[in-house]
């Protein structure tokens, strides 16, 4: 598998550079530039799980959320750079949607068929289970309620603060769980045994770098081919972003989790799959959001009725699920399932 993610990104590299060179047709354009990003997500992943042996779990998951969430971050905005307000919208939803249903699905559904019960650190999720719905219910809901009785000016201004209130919040929860409260509420099963790393420091930080940049390159000339795609396809902006192009954004979380799940890791595999989440609700959008105002573009957070249900639910369904502390493949199947139901609704949108 390590040789396939290899030989395609040496030659997915180079061809998208071609392809763009010579014109090619843009849904053609557009499968390369999505399976390049693939495997150079395989990368990413592989990167971050060196670094999480060598760095602990809590860091190395946060690692796995941040180069992970690169992927999505980049495309987000080269396509508010574009103007594609609709696309980048749907591509937080898909993002969110994504990460509590397809990721923590595959993982708990894969990892749950070699490991009849797998076991996490109940407090770090009921501690991320409080800002999921603080971000997402709070957050994303008190905007589009209030948007009704407001100008585009005042719902701007309104997004614009709710955004720092959560990059605020977001910083404060890193320092609560990697300074003041670290290690406070670890539990014996978060102990991992000794594994050496695939890749030493130095080499996993050089090749998460590369991969970073190429990723940035590919993901620019990946937008401007959305609106031909959508043309072609008779694909909604909406169904591009919440679920094409949070699956090709989400593809080193989905690797990295599933990885981890195989290895019994159950706590980074959460860590990822709600981390992540949180990165994308509470730092990448308000980000996104301030970026707006330096583009001269200013994104509100007003998300359309369907996408503000779906996190809504998919929220709900996830703090159901982990409440307990373990996990199995029947409950990974049941966010599975949640994900094709809203997947088919996005389609006929």
């Amino acid at each position: 598998m390590n040789r396939i993610f290899f030989w395609t990104t040496m030659t997915g590299v180079p061809v998208s550079i071609i392809g763009m060179l010579l014109n090619w047709p843009a849904t053609i354009m557009f499968g390369i530039y999505a399976i390049t990003i693939l495997a150079l997500a395989s990368y990413i992943g592989r990167a971050t799980e060196s670094l999480s042996i060598i760095s602990g779990p809590r860091i190395g998951g946060l690692l796995s959320v941040t180069f992970g969430n690169a992927v999505e971050l980049t495309i987000s905005i080269f396509a508010l750079k574009a103007g594609y307000f609709t696309i980048v919208l749907a591509s937080l939803t898909g993002a969110v949607i994504s990460n509590l249903l397809l990721v923590a699905g595959l993982s708990f559904f894969i990892g749950g068929l070699k490991f009849k019960r797998q076991s996490f650190n109940i407090h770090d999720a009921r501690h991320n289970m409080g800002l999921l719905m603080f971000a997402v219910v709070v957050s994303f809901a008190f905007p589009y309620i209030f948007s009704f009785h407001l100008t585009n000016n005042e719902t701007f201004i309104l997004s614009l603060g709710i955004a720092i209130v959560m990059l605020l919040l977001y910083f404060a929860a890193l320092y609560f769980k990697l300074v003041t409260h670290r290690g406070v509420y670890a539990l014996e099963d978060d102990l991992d045994e000794e594994e050496e790393p695939e890749w030493n420091k130095k080499r996993s930080i050089i090749i998460l770098a590369l991969a970073a940049l190429a990723v940035a390159f590919v993901s620019d000339q990946l937008v401007d081919t959305f609106e031909s795609v959508a043309t072609s396809f008779g694909w909604s902006e909406v169904f591009i972003g919440v679920i094409i192009v949070a699956i090709i954004g989400n593809s080193a979380e989905n690797i990295t989790a599933i990885l981890m799940a195989l290895k019994n890791k159950a706590n980074i595999s959460v860590e990822i799959a709600v981390g992540s989440t949180l990165q994308i609700a509470m730092f990448v959008t308000p980000l996104l959001v301030l970026l707006s105002l330096a583009f001269g573009t200013p994104l509100s957070l007003i998300f359309p009725m369907e996408a503000l249900v779906s996190m809504v639910l998919s929220v709900l369904l996830i703090i159901m699920i982990i409440n307990d502390g373990d996990t199995n493949w029947f409950e990974g199947l049941t966010l599975l399932s949640a994900y094709i139901i809203m997947a088919i609704g996005f389609y006929f949108m």
